[in-house]
């Protein structure tokens, strides 16, 4: 798959997840003040503690979907593959996504699985389609040693 097909994927990716970063953020934050509103404990829980939480936990699933955002919006823009932290980051985006699209099916419905399944695939694509990283030449290159093995006429090697 070729700069043409990749860079747009990559970037309609990022997109999908910076929306799904202030989504998630504003569910989060709903659901904090609904918490802190209600003077109920759960299982010995200050409702103070639980709404504090609630409000953590968003800001940071919402970083860490901008994160993800923006290694794919950089991957687009300079046309080149995230490295190992990133290619990590990406392919456990792309987990949570698949996971959550499953249990949305039967809490949510059909229409929340086929979008986190929409994401799932635009976050797989992108980082099917930059492959592996190109290590420098040096590095990977062939070793100047003789072939193994007889050579190729038939006739044996001097000894």
């Amino acid at each position: 798959m070729g700069a043409v097909a990749r860079r747009p994927i990559a970037a309609a990716a990022a997109a999908v997840l910076f929306v799904e970063a202030v989504g998630i953020v504003f569910v989060h934050w709903i659901l904090a003040k609904v918490v802190s509103g209600q003077s109920m404990s759960l299982a010995g829980l200050d409702p103070d503690v639980m709404s504090t939480s609630t409000y953590l936990m968003g800001g940071g699933f919402g970083l860490y979907l901008v994160a993800c955002g923006v290694l794919l919006l950089r991957a687009a823009l300079s046309d080149r593959p995230p490295g190992r932290v990133g290619r990590i980051l990406l392919i456990a985006c792309a987990v949570v996504h698949g996971v959550l699209g499953a249990l949305c099916v039967g809490l949510v419905g059909w229409v929340a699985f086929v979008v986190l399944m929409a994401s799932f695939g635009l976050i797989v694509l992108s980082v099917i389609a930059y492959g592996k990283r190109e290590e420098p030449e040096g590095l990977t290159g062939p070793v100047d040693a003789p072939p193994a093995g007889p050579p190729e006429n038939g006739t044996p090697a001097p000894a």
